[in-house]
C-alpha cells in the first residue's frame, strides 16, 4: 500500500521553528506520511499568493494527497477552519479564502469546518492553529479518517474575487497576476485565449509602455537582456527578460495592466 502524501504550504518561513513544529505533530499523528513542501515563502500574511501557488501545483501530485495550507493573518480569531473534499484531493486550512483559487477550478463535494476537537492537539495556542489544529487534521485525514468526523458540513465560506480578462472585439485586456522569484511577469490571460488572438506566434502584446510583436517558445529564443512574451509552465501568458527580471526592466508588478490584440496584417 503506498504511503501517504501530505503536501504542506505556509508563510512561516525557514529561520524559525514553525515549519519543524508543525511537520512533527503531523508525523506523530501518521507515522508513515510522506511529508511535501510546496513553499514556505508565500509573503507574509498574503492570503492571495498562497492561493495562487496553492491552485499552481495542486493538481500534479497523485490522487488521495492531503494538502495542508497555512496562510493565517486571522490566527486564533473567529474565523474558522475548513477541511474539504474536492474529488482527487483532501485540502485543509483557515477559512479566509487561502483555499478558493482551487475551489474554483474543482467545486468541493464537501467543506467541514474543524470543531472536532479529537482530531486536534489537546491545547491549541491562539498563535499557532497550523501546528495544533490544521496539522493534525490532515495527518488523520491520511490516516484515513472520514471528512465527516472533524465536523459539521458547512455551506457557505470565504471565497476571494479573482480578476478575470476583459475579453472584446479589439482583443483582450487583462493584469499582471504575480511577479516570480526570476522577475517573469505571469498574468491572467490564459493560453486558449491567447492563441485565439495569435498568427503563427505573431502578436500585439502592450505592457508598461511597451510593444511585442512575436510569442516565443523559450526565454532562450531571445538574446540575454531582451524581453519576451511567451506561455508559461502555468499556461498563462508570460512576460519575461532573458537573465534578467521582468519586474525590476519594466518597473511592473501585481495588477499591472496587460492588453492583447491580434495583429495588424
Amino acid at each position: 500500500m503506498a504511503r501517504p502524501i501530505i503536501a504542506l504550504l505556509t508563510d512561516f518561513g525557514l529561520r524559525d521553528h514553525y515549519v519543524a513544529a508543525m511537520k512533527g505533530v503531523v508525523l506523530g499523528v501518521c507515522p508513515d506520511a510522506t511529508l511535501v513542501d510546496i513553499s514556505h515563502d508565500v509573503p507574509a500574511h498574503d492570503v492571495r499568493a498562497g492561493a495562487r501557488v496553492l491552485a499552481s501545483c495542486y493538481a500534479y501530485f497523485p490522487a488521495g494527497t492531503v494538502f495542508v495550507a497555512v496562510v493565517d493573518p486571522g490566527v486564533g480569531s473567529a474565523r474558522r477552519g475548513l477541511a474539504a473534499d474536492v474529488g482527487d484531493y483532501r485540502l485543509v486550512g483557515p477559512d479566509n479564502g487561502l483555499l478558493s483559487a482551487v475551489f474554483e477550478e474543482r467545486p468541493p463535494t464537501l467543506v467541514v469546518e474543524l470543531s472536532e476537537r479529537a482530531y486536534a492537539r489537546p491545547t491549541i495556542s491562539p498563535t499557532f492553529e497550523g501546528r495544533d489544529r490544521f496539522g493534525p487534521a490532515a495527518a488523520w485525514l491520511a490516516q484515513g479518517v472520514a471528512l465527516t468526523a472533524l465536523g459539521s458540513p458547512l455551506e457557505r465560506y470565504v471565497q476571494l474575487s479573482w480578476t478575470t480578462p476583459l475579453e472584446s472585439a479589439e482583443g483582450l485586456a487583462g493584469v499582471v497576476d504575480h511577479a516570480d522569484r526570476f522577475g517573469n511577469l505571469v498574468t491572467n490571460l490564459d493560453r486558449t485565449r491567447v492563441e485565439r488572438l495569435a498568427r503563427d506566434g505573431a502578436i500585439d502584446l502592450r505592457i508598461a509602455g511597451r510593444q511585442l510583436s512575436r510569442l516565443v517558445a523559450t526565454y532562450s529564443d531571445v538574446a540575454r537582456g531582451d524581453l519576451c512574451a511567451l506561455l508559461g509552465s502555468t499556461d498563462h501568458l508570460e512576460v519575461a527578460v532573458n537573465g534578467g527580471s521582468a519586474a525590476e526592466h519594466l518597473q511592473a508588478g501585481p495588477g499591472s495592466p496587460v492588453s492583447v490584440r491580434r495583429p495588424s496584417l
